[in-house]
């Protein structure tokens, strides 16, 4: 049984764990029960009715918060010519080709939070598959980061654009903004994420594909919600 400290026990107990709470009841307790002195991040976890050991049940994506996570992100643009110049005017803060996936190669440069590259430049980010691929941040065309269009891409990521991807046991974790928001717009951006998911529901689910929804900041305890609630 894992031990939690002082202000996790004390938010824990003021937390109904036999109810199934509204989004906007759940966040409201959610900011009042936040144990750290800090902006926690409010992180969301998705427990979907899909079994992600068949290909046919993936579950991935992104999907533009509207109201943003409450975080800037690095971004570096694997680009030439015309193309590199548009991620540069677009706001991307590293843009490079071979480069950059040498300094990435050899120096094991990670100063970034999200790599795009333009579909010519694949060849030879590929290369770096087993560098990305374990951290998250390989460009891949299901999120949005392979493809000619750079300047939309680097704009939404700035915008508050989140990667989501289920995991073995079927779960979604995603960051949905920080304790500071107000409960208006952490419901919305958690009605723009479950809205993604039921837009990303691979046809081979089935029975119940919204299983169980739970909020909590980084360093709270998680507060159940009530499915039905967030898809009405």
């Amino acid at each position: 049984m894992p031990k939690h400290g002082k202000k996790f026990t004390e938010a824990f107990k003021q937390i109904d764990r036999g109810i199934l709470y509204e989004p906007a009841d759940a966040f409201e307790l959610l900011k009042k029960v936040a144990p750290a002195k800090f902006d926690e991040t409010v992180e969301v976890a998705v427990r979907l009715g899909v079994d992600p050991r068949h290909a046919d049940q993936q579950v991935r994506g992104a999907v533009v918060l509207p109201h943003g996570t409450g975080k800037t992100r690095t971004v570096l643009v694997f680009a030439k010519g015309d193309k590199a110049k548009e991620a540069a005017e677009s706001g991307a803060d590293f843009v490079g080709a071979e480069d950059m996936v040498a300094r990435i190669q050899q120096e094991g440069w990670l100063g970034f939070d999200v790599a795009i590259a333009t579909p010519d430049m694949m060849g030879t980010v590929g290369k770096l598959g087993r560098i990305l691929g374990p951290r998250g941040l390989m460009p891949n065309p299901k999120t949005g980061t392979v493809t000619f269009d750079i300047a939309r891409a680097v704009k939404e990521v700035k915008a508050g654009k989140i990667e989501y991807r289920v995991d073995k046991a079927g779960i979604i974790h995603a960051p949905i903004g920080k304790v500071s928001f107000t409960v208006e717009a952490l419901s919305e951006n958690l009605r723009a994420l479950i809205d993604a998911l039921i837009r990303a529901k691979p046809a081979a689910a089935k029975g119940q594909y919204l299983k169980a929804v739970s909020v909590s900041s980084t360093m709270g305890p998680g507060i159940k919600i009530n499915t039905q609630k967030v898809t009405a």
